[in-house]
């Protein structure tokens, strides 16, 4: 008699076990909810890299031009991350990417004229509202997709780190920085949920 031995295969996650909750009546299925994410972040970062690169066509030879530039650096290997995964998972972009590409220069060369702590303070309010998000995301995901929420998990710490870069370089003191954080925080959010549908 010959002995048989079987080779272990882990089964594939359940689509309920790929999110940390399962769907209520109404949510979008799970591929859909994963696409959402993958579409929003790549559109946040694109949109993040293009406020960088505003801001360095203002302040890049200026003592802070290095500063920014780690910071969109770091914002181009997220961008890139997030464009493999959409050629992996056939997920499609916003529409309005050739919007982000326009509103999002235009933000970061407009605060950068407005001076070095306005655009610190720019990227205060971007940083904030994408925290928030990049939590709620890692939040909902389970652990069938282990690999993205640890990639936004990571990001999330870099984009913190911006926030406390910004911080670090006044952008509270800048004149109308109240409003100037509130209005941009508020269109960044916007944005995501725009960027999520569209």
């Amino acid at each position: 008699m010959t002995a048989t031995t079987d080779t272990y295969k882990p089964a594939s996650p359940k689509p309920t076990e790929r999110l940390a909750r399962r769907p209520l009546p109404g949510d979008l299925g799970t591929e859909a909810q994963i696409a959402r994410i993958i579409r929003v972040d790549q559109a946040g970062e694109y949109g993040a890299a293009r406020i960088y690169a505003g801001q360095l066509s203002v302040l890049g030879k200026s003592p802070v031009g290095a500063t920014i530039r780690h910071m969109e650096e770091q914002e181009r290997v997220h961008l890139d991350t997030f464009n493999q995964m959409m050629v992996k998972r056939r997920v499609r972009p916003t529409a309005l990417q050739p919007l982000w590409k326009v509103a999002g220069y235009a933000l970061g060369a407009a605060t950068a004229l407005m001076g070095e702590r306005a655009a610190m303070a720019c990227t205060v309010a971007v940083e904030e509202a994408i925290d928030a998000h990049y939590a709620e995301q890692a939040e909902r995901l389970g652990p069938g997709e282990a690999e993205l929420k640890a990639t936004i998990e990571k990001f999330r710490a870099e984009e913190l780190e911006h926030r406390d870069i910004g911080i670090a370089h006044h952008a509270e003191l800048t004149t109308g920085y109240p409003v100037l954080y509130t209005l941009i925080k508020a269109g960044t959010r916007a944005v995501i949920w725009v960027a999520e549908r569209v």
